[in-house]
């Protein structure tokens, strides 16, 4: 039975809910899927570098009454923990990627699986760190970085092989349409991003969500890895929600044709066209009856007409199962 060591770059509400997680489902994955698992280290730039090869105490962890090795550098770190796996969930930087790139890469050239939440290196550098892991007969999975429990890659990868993704269209962002229902319900656009965050959905800076980043890095990663494009973030014609007026938001609603921030792939000649930006959806449409953190998926392909996926009230818990998801894959 093999015996994972798991490491984790970044220490907040996904992780730590991972870590819940596997704590959980620890008999259930070693009696259902013959592994065992220890952490053997933490980084975050809070607590620093965080190493012990025989394992860190997770309750000590999560409780921030853990003792372990202290390491010098991401460098030091790796070679203290060691580990067979690293989780990554750093901020995200949608314009640079890093440094998440940086720590994937330096995990996968020491021959570490790497399963990442952060969309910034799927943008940026999908085909180079794939090209990386194949180089070094290792794994990258990224599927929580798009629509937290909604198995939209592994879905695409294991379950409709031979189909050919044509266009996508949906609402991958809960935060801004948690925001925009409470401006339909008569609060200000402040107080809908407080509501978002303190829900736990919003990025860290919630201009990423609100300005349209979150959605555009989300689709650019689903068109490069999957729709076989090259485009980045300059190329999505990007609207946020920041300057719509709010009494046409109300009004909006009144009418039955929500606005709400659609994100949409389409072909384009030999390349795909990406766009995000608040559109009237049609009343009685399914995307129209999508709220709180809910998201959406529609997809089509060139074998069937199309598949739509809801994901019902994503959070921390929900990414971090795309986490897991990722990690037993990998080990199969």
């Amino acid at each position: 039975m093999p015996h994972f060591k798991l490491a984790l770059i970044g220490f907040g509400n996904v992780h730590r809910a991972l870590l819940q997680l596997l704590e959980r489902k620890r008999t259930e994955l070693q009696t259902q899927h013959d592994l065992t698992f220890s952490v053997s280290g933490v980084y975050s730039r809070r607590i620093g570098f965080l190493a012990d090869p025989d394992g860190l105490d997770i309750p000590a962890l999560l409780e921030g009454r853990v003792t372990a090795l202290p390491a010098a550098n991401l460098h030091d770190w790796l070679e203290r923990a060691a580990p067979t796996l690293l989780f990554e969930a750093s901020s995200l930087d949608p314009f640079t990627g890093q440094p998440a790139i940086s720590y994937i890469e330096a995990a996968l050239e020491r021959g570490i699986h790497v399963v990442t939440a952060n969309k910034g290196p799927i943008v940026h550098a999908s085909h180079a760190l794939l090209e990386l892991a194949r180089a070094h007969n290792v794994k990258f999975r990224f599927e929580a970085t798009f629509m937290g429990g909604s198995p939209i890659y592994s879905l695409l990868r294991e379950c409709l092989p031979a189909a050919k993704l044509l266009r996508f269209q949906g609402l991958p962002n809960g935060t801004t349409t948690m925001i925009l229902e409470a401006i339909e319900s008569g609060s200000s656009f402040e107080e809908g991003v407080k509501r978002a965050q303190d829900f736990g959905i919003a990025e860290t800076d919630s201009s990423f969500d609100v300005d349209g980043w979150d959605s555009a890095v989300k689709i650019i990663g689903l068109a490069n890895t999957v729709m076989g494009a090259n485009i980045g973030i300059a190329d999505v014609e990007r609207i946020g929600i920041r300057n719509l007026p709010l009494e046409e938001i109300r009004a909006a609603k009144l009418s039955g044709t929500p606005i709400r921030l659609v994100a949409t792939l389409e072909p384009d000649g030999d390349t795909v066209r990406a766009s995000v930006k608040p559109t009237l959806l049609e009343q009685g449409s399914a995307m129209a009856g999508i709220g709180g953190s809910d998201m959406m998926a529609r997809l089509e392909f060139d074998v069937l007409p199309a598949l739509e996926i809801i994901t019902r009230g994503a959070g921390a818990s929900e990414t971090a199962y795309d986490m897991l998801a990722d990690f037993i894959g990998i080990v199969r």
